[in-house]
């Protein structure tokens, strides 16, 4: 391998010329305290950090950057941070959806516009870990992921709590009458106990785990729950690779090719992943300019067992129980079979070669490929005259006799008259009902918000039902569970044939088959295509109204169609004048 010189570090440009401008760059520098021993000869390192007072995923990250800071000057880099929009899923409305392109617009042009040489990428929280790499994947400097880590197990009476499953769970049992008022207010204190992000396997588990198998974390680094000393180590291990990373030249585009997409693809459908696990990953391989599609993840939900055992679509453990039991690196090992042992990564070795040593611990955590927890991958991807574009649903997490279902639409066109019919009382509704929510797509929600998990009317939770087939054009929390068909692509705001389903059409839905159908002839829904009015206009300006304006399908992603990468378009470095 080549190593850069000095000479030819990106952060050259800035500091090493004798002239006026480089004269402004390193007076400035100089008028923070920094002197030339400390930026020359060196790779000057940007940390992206989505710290905020206000994102619980996150909150170790004001300490954990100086731990980076430390590995940084310890392989003699010069750590430079640089905050970014924090993204914190709990608390940001009407959706992070919405915002995962503006963080990835952010950090692309954070690194674009600086004098960096490389980058740690700090996330974890759902949209940051995607909107990082999609930003860093574009910006095209050599980066490496540093994940939040899962936050520890919840606990209620000697009950073990998982994050957002368990919420859903014991609302519904208090919505049934089954807890109390108080016995709620102790599961919310107990549920989420330290910092970091959701420990099930949520779409923040899925997306960390999705970042390491496409190469871009150190090994093992996504496992590691956030509160263990270990993360901590990682850090700053981050912080010392990322500077021979820089002196390597070692890119994003190196290291995320196809195989290793593939490979993505391969891990996520083995741990029973988050769904929106399919529209970052797809929209992370157009930036990259790899041609990954639905059919890619349904080709390998048919090949690929789901062996970790951990909610929701495992019965009982948790993200810290994975990582005692060998983490990512040990799920790996009983994949060998499924993956691209060659693929590279951001360590400078092979998956296979990063894996050699890795062992399972417990094999009820992570199980062998012959004793899955669900004989297929986690998603399915269907299809259908309700869905031609595809949708996706999550049979591993549902109860299995909804996986073949047919049942007359009960339909709403908004969020608030679903979830004020739902729980009334007289309500003519039966478990064999096919709840449809619409106009929660991507452009309709508006940013397509987790509302998939439509809830089971009030009536039936009262009867003991915890599961109903469910169809959306919305996402769900990766930490949500049951059967719920989510992505439905053309989104109806924009004339999709969800929008033409009315009360009473019978809806089938075949998993085995991948099919999804509306039992209504072509000429009927032609005609109630024809009578559909065109929506409002969701914004009259701002970034709603470029969101709006240049926001793809699910199915493609939801990235902006301007930012993906088309006949390996590049935007080149600025200008320095």
């Amino acid at each position: 391998m080549v190593r850069k010189t000095p000479d030819t570090l990106r952060s050259a440009r800035w500091f090493a010329p004798d002239d006026l401008r480089g004269f402004g760059h390193r007076s400035r520098i100089m008028q923070m305290g920094y002197s030339p021993e400390d930026w020359q000869d060196r790779a000057i390192v940007a940390i992206i950090n989505t710290w905020s007072d206000i994102n619980p995923c996150h909150a170790h990250f004001k300490h954990r950057v100086e731990d980076v800071k430390q590995g940084i000057i310890q392989a003699g880099g010069l750590p430079i941070e640089l905050p970014a929009i924090s993204l914190s899923e709990n608390f940001v409305k009407p959706t992070t959806m919405l915002y995962r392109n503006m963080l990835a617009m952010e950090t692309e042009e954070l690194i674009r516009s600086h004098p960096v040489d490389a980058v740690v990428l700090m996330g974890g929280c759902d949209k940051t870990t995607p909107g990082l790499l999609l930003g860093a994947t574009s910006a095209d400097v050599p980066a490496i992921y540093l994940p939040a880590g899962p936050m520890l197990r919840g606990n209620w009476k000697g009950n073990v709590l998982g994050s957002g499953s368990d919420a859903w769970k014991y609302w519904d049992e208090r919505r049934a009458g089954n807890i109390s008022k108080q016995d709620w207010v102790d599961v919310e204190a107990g549920i989420a106990r330290s910092y970091g992000h959701c420990m099930t396997m949520g779409t923040a588990s899925t997306m960390t785990a999705i970042a390491e198998s496409l190469g871009m974390t150190l090994p093992g680094a996504s496992s590691i729950p956030a509160a263990d000393a270990n993360h901590i180590r990682m850090a700053r291990a981050v912080g010392r690779r990322i500077v021979e990373m820089a002196w390597e030249d070692l890119k994003p585009s190196l290291i995320q090719t196809r195989e290793n997409f593939e490979n993505a693809i391969t891990v996520a459908m083995a741990m029973g992943c988050s769904t929106n696990a399919v529209i970052h990953l797809i929209a992370q391989a157009r930036r990259a300019g790899q041609g990954i599609s639905l059919d890619d993840f349904d080709s390998a939900s048919r090949r690929i067992p789901v062996i970790a055992n951990v909610r929701p679509s495992g019965s009982a453990y948790l993200m810290e129980d994975f990582y005692y039991a060998g983490g990512i690196l040990g799920l790996m090992t009983r994949l060998k079979d499924f993956l691209y042992l060659d693929a590279p990564s951001v360590n400078g070795k092979t998956l296979g070669e990063n894996i050699a040593s890795a062992e399972v611990y417990n094999d009820d955590v992570i199980r062998t490929v012959d004793n899955p927890i669900y004989h297929e991958g986690a998603l399915a991807v269907l299809r259908g005259n309700l869905a031609p574009d595809g949708c996706v649903m999550k049979p591993s997490a549902c109860a299995p006799h909804l996986r073949k279902h047919s049942g007359p639409a009960m339909v709403f066109d908004d969020y608030l008259t679903m979830k004020t019919t739902l729980d009334q009382d007289d309500l003519d509704v039966t478990a064999d009902h096919v709840l449809i929510l619409r106009n929660a797509g991507p452009i309709g929600g508006p940013g397509m918000p987790e509302w998939g998990m439509l809830p089971i009317p009030a009536k039936l939770v009262r009867q003991g039902v915890r599961d109903m087939v469910r169809i959306s054009d919305a996402r769900m929390s990766g930490t949500s569970y049951g059967a719920c068909i989510l992505h439905v692509a053309p989104e109806s705001h924009v004339g999709g044939p969800l929008a033409l389903v009315q009360d009473g059409d019978i809806v089938s839905v075949d998993v085995a088959q991948r099919s999804i159908t509306l039992g209504v002839a072509d000429e009927i829904l032609a005609q109630r295509k024809a009578a559909l009015a065109k929506p409002q206009q969701r914004f009259g300006r701002g970034y709603g109204w470029m969101f709006s304006q240049h926001i793809t399908q699910a199915n493609e992603g939801c990235d902006f169609d301007f930012l993906e990468t088309q006949h390996g378009s590049k935007v080149g470095e600025p200008d320095i004048f």
